[in-house]
C-alpha cells in the first residue's frame, strides 16, 4: 500500500471523488492591478510637472537638448514670481537659488514668462539672476508650429517647448 503525496484527487469508499485544496496562489488578479496603476501613472506622471498655467510666447528658435533637469522660474500674468511652485519675492530670488545650487554658477535656470506680462519684469528676474553670478540662464518659448493649448505651460509634451538663451 502505497501513500499518495501529491495533489490529485482521492476516492472514498461511495466511488466518488473527493476534491483536496490546492496550495497556489491566484496572482492574475494581482498583475493586473498593477498594471491598471502602472497605466495610471504613466499618465498622470508627466502632467504633475509644471503647475503654473503661463501663455508662453512663441518663436521660430531650435530646441535645446540637455538632459539635465533644470529649476524653471516661471512669471504669470498677474506677474507673480515662483521657483519651481513656490511664489517668491524679487528680492528673495537670488539667495533662494544660490542656497538651492550650491552657489553653483553653472547650473541651469529656465526662466517662463507669460506673453501678457511687460518686457521689464522678465528683465528684472534675469538681472537679479545674472547679478547673483548664475550664467545657464534661458526663457522658455512656443514655437509657431506649437498646438494650440494657449499656453498651459503643461509639460505633457516637452518636446513643443523650446528654450533660449
Amino acid at each position: 500500500m502505497a501513500v499518495k503525496l501529491a495533489g490529485g484527487a482521492r476516492r472514498s469508499r461511495g466511488g466518488r471523488r473527493r476534491a483536496t485544496p490546492m496550495a497556489d496562489i491566484n496572482v492574475t488578479p494581482m498583475v493586473d492591478v498593477m498594471l491598471v496603476l502602472l497605466v495610471i501613472f504613466m499618465i498622470t506622471a508627466p502632467l504633475l510637472t509644471v503647475g503654473i498655467p503661463v501663455d508662453l510666447p512663441k518663436t521660430k528658435a531650435e530646441a535645446m537638448q540637455d538632459p539635465d533637469e533644470p529649476l524653471v522660474i516661471t512669471i504669470n500674468k498677474q506677474g507673480k514670481i515662483y521657483l519651481q511652485e513656490t511664489e517668491l519675492q524679487l528680492d528673495t530670488i537670488a539667495p533662494r537659488l544660490t542656497a538651492i545650487t550650491n552657489n553653483n554658477p553653472e547650473a541651469k535656470i529656465f526662466i517662463r514668462g507669460d506673453k501678457g506680462i511687460d518686457y521689464g519684469t522678465v528683465m528684472g528676474v534675469m538681472g537679479e539672476l545674472t547679478s547673483a553670478g548664475f550664467r545657464a540662464v534661458s526663457l522658455i518659448v512656443e514655437t509657431p508650429g506649437d498646438s494650440g493649448d494657449s499656453g498651459s505651460g503643461n509639460a505633457a509634451a516637452p518636446a513643443k517647448k523650446k528654450t533660449t538663451n
